[in-house]
């Protein structure tokens, strides 16, 4: 009964729209089918039936019925988009080979036909052509799509709304075709799978492989046994050369372990490691790198590197995770902390960053209402989280900020009270 109100519902939607399914060859007794015409109303025009191949050749909408059709809005001026799409491609390849009942739409948020063209040539599947403005323009409004890339992955059975899943791309980025048929039960099986992984996980696992079970390292005999990181807390630094970021962040890093390990040994221990994951693009590059840090590294381009950065899925670097002396993770946002809070945020605990905040709070009730900064022109104002501040960019120092900041109402500009250059202004 539900399948057949809904629709009705969609039949209503297709004439208000303008085009008839009978046109289109779609019997009415069909509408109580309803992927097929929802896939239809969602897809089709009043004067298009078809999608375009990668080939260029038509294919009708119709034969997407009883399948399960993910629809991809993307743009090829977008480097995220960019950097998704042959991911999305490799596991489209996989998956057409497993299920032919896998299907995807692309709806370009391109400028142009050329840039269309060109971002369309790396795609193995369908699209809408990019001359239908208004067909893009309802699925964006349909799926409020708010950002691209995004991946709407629609199941083939009558239960649309609760079979819609709108973070396709993380899917795939986290699971890759494991999340296939994409249902709510899969994605719920894989993220208890992940969960008791996560819970059971220790150095060892994380850092050895069948072939290696040691780390680089600076001092002689370069070589470094995983075992020796147990009981420590060891820090992930997933970083390469080619990362401007990470040029920028690798220094103060840098200055931050030594004095985090100098403080350490004056007590007696040295309970601190750090781990390159490199994401250099060569051996000549990745050496260049490491000779900068002080700390251990995994070889150049070892099978554990994708496997780390799939596990804990890192989208961009720089980054740091923490992992405690039990070898547990406790932070996927070191680079934050260690922005933030510099060697303070050591052991980088909730206990230890709830007592800094407390701390910070304190302080900056002695900080001034409003500075001049002699980085920027108009009166910056001092903001908290809790009133009109939140997670930001240093415009100063172009790291990730949080609590107190000082902004710029006026143009949005804003800076760690600690990054401000204080000057007078009449």
């Amino acid at each position: 009964m539900q399948e057949l109100t809904e629709a009705r519902k969609i039949e209503g939607q297709a004439n208000n729209n303008g085009y008839d399914l009978a046109k289109y060859g779609c019997d009415k007794s069909e509408m109580g089918s309803f992927s097929g015409s929802v896939l239809f109303s969602l897809l089709a025009s009043k004067d298009r039936d078809f999608l375009l191949s990668p080939t260029g050749t038509q294919v009708k909408i119709l034969e997407l019925k009883g399948k399960i059709v993910a629809v991809y809005f993307s743009a090829n001026w977008y480097p995220p988009c960019r950097e998704f799409t042959p991911v999305l491609a490799n596991a489209y390849v996989q998956l057409k080979n497993h299920d032919p009942g896998f299907e995807i739409v692309f709806v370009s948020s391109d400028e142009d036909q050329n840039a269309f063209d060109d971002h369309r040539a790396s795609m193995p599947w369908l699209a809408i052509p990019f001359s239908d403005l208004e067909t893009k323009r309802a699925l964006n409004r349909r799926f409020d799509i708010e950002g691209i890339p995004c991946l709407v992955i629609l199941q083939q059975d009558g239960n649309f709304e609760e079979t819609t899943i709108l973070d396709g791309v993380d899917l795939v980025y986290r699971y890759g075709i494991q999340a296939h048929p994409f249902t709510k039960e899969r994605v719920e099986e894989l993220v208890q799978l992940e969960k008791d992984e996560h819970e059971n996980q220790t150095v060892k696992d994380l850092l050895t492989n069948r072939e290696r079970d040691f780390l680089l390292s600076h001092s002689i005999p370069k070589q470094l046994p995983v075992a020796s990181l147990i009981g420590k807390t060891v820090g992930l630094y997933f970083s390469a050369q080619w990362c401007t970021p990470g040029l920028k962040f690798t220094p103060k890093l840098a200055s931050i372990y030594q004095k985090i390990n100098q403080e350490m040994t004056v007590n007696g221990n040295r309970d601190f490691e750090i781990v390159l994951v490199s994401s250099d693009r060569s051996q000549t590059a990745f050496d260049s790198y490491f000779q900068t840090m002080p700390w251990l590294a995994l070889p150049y381009g070892d099978s554990n590197i994708k496997n780390l950065t799939k596990y804990f899925d890192v989208r961009g670097i720089p980054a740091l995770v923490i992992l405690g002396p039990d070898g547990k993770t406790v932070t996927r946002l070191g680079r934050n902390l260690v922005n933030l809070y510099q060697e303070d945020a050591y052991p980088f605990t909730e206990a230890r960053i709830e007592l800094l905040t407390k701390q910070i709070d304190e302080e900056a009730k002695k900080l001034p209402e409003s500075e001049y900064h002699s980085g920027h022109r108009h009166e910056l104002t001092l903001v908290s989280e809790g009133n009109g501040g939140g997670p930001f960019i240093c415009c100063d120092c172009d790291e990730q900020g949080a609590g107190w900041a000082y902004q710029c109402i006026e143009c949005g500009y804003e800076v760690h009270p600690k990054c401000v250059r204080a000057v007078c202004r009449e």
